[in-house]
């Protein structure tokens, strides 16, 4: 098999020179940022501890910075793209930069958010520079739709990534925290400069990394149960529990009820507890009689 181009990655020019040979101006609308240092994409690849068994799934290709690194990494790689301009090039690409590994990409064009299903063998990792406006809503969706995916790695705007590493108790602990902790063990893993996007967004971007529960949490309550309680808890995260649950549970009666015997204190906030204690709160909800009420 041949060895890729030692220039098979694309540099600051090359970026410039495809996107103006496409009439690519990235937009702000779909929170496009190039990567043009093929350092910072190697830099991602070895983050992610991409394998030569990898079959990766890329969110967001673009132009094809990242995608060549991790065909030089990977078995195979799967881009999911839904700009019509870069999805209709990026296959050309990579056919033109990095021939030997052609046969190893496919591309998907479509909306992130809407796929349920990839060509060829089950991905087992997720690699993506995600678009910071819907970044954390993808992010999820990938890692609920693809039990396969072991490993992932996401460059995130920088605010972002602290949201979803953040523990119990920190400030930015919120709805993204818990449930990307109902997957995952999330940790943040280093922070990518300005310098190396074009256009320079003018905010910092942070690596995140999360590696699936070997086992899912142990819980007799649904995603969907749990995850009903994250988003009471944190759509009025000023209240006590037992006033923000209230109307989860029927009544904050009934939600101090579930509260108590999930070990949990009433007057607790959402941002100081584990996923672990919500999905118990979960467990212990207990069914709402609307019998006899007015």
């Amino acid at each position: 098999m041949s060895t890729p181009h030692p220039d098979a990655l694309l540099g600051p020019a090359d970026i410039r020179e495809l996107a103006a040979t496409l009439g690519v101006r990235p937009t702000k609308q779909r929170g496009q940022n190039f990567v043009i240092d093929a350092n910072t994409v190697r830099r991602i690849v070895r983050t992610a501890d991409v394998r030569p068994d990898d079959v990766v799934v890329e969110v967001g290709p673009g132009l094809g910075s990242l995608t060549l690194a991790l065909l030089e990494a990977a078995d195979r790689v799967t881009a999911v793209e839904i700009d019509d301009v870069l999805a209709a090039a990026l296959p050309a690409t990579i056919a033109a930069r990095m021939p030997a590994k052609a046969d190893r990409f496919a591309l998907v064009h479509s909306d992130a958010m809407h796929v349920t299903e990839l060509p060829g063998p089950a991905p087992t990792a997720l690699v993506a520079n995600l678009p910071y406006n819907v970044a954390v809503p993808v992010l999820l969706h990938m890692l609920d739709t693809f039990p396969t995916i072991e490993r992932t790695l996401v460059m995130v705007q920088s605010e972002v990534a602290d949201r979803l590493a953040a523990a119990p108790g920190s400030k930015v602990y919120g709805v993204p925290s818990v449930k990307a902790n109902w997957y995952a063990e999330v940790k943040r893993a280093g922070a990518i400069g300005r310098n190396v996007f074009w256009p320079a967004p003018n905010v910092d971007s942070g690596l995140v990394s999360l590696v699936r529960r070997p086992k899912p949490l142990a819980t007799t309550a649904s995603k969907k149960e749990v995850f009903a309680v994250v988003d009471a808890a944190f759509a009025q995260r000023r209240k006590t529990l037992r006033a923000a649950l209230a109307g989860w549970a029927g009544s904050a009666a009934a939600a101090e009820a579930a509260l108590v015997a999930a070990g949990v204190s009433p007057q607790a906030r959402g941002e100081s507890l584990t996923v672990e204690e919500f999905a118990r709160i979960a467990e212990n909800k207990q069914p709402v009689d609307n019998e006899g009420s007015a």
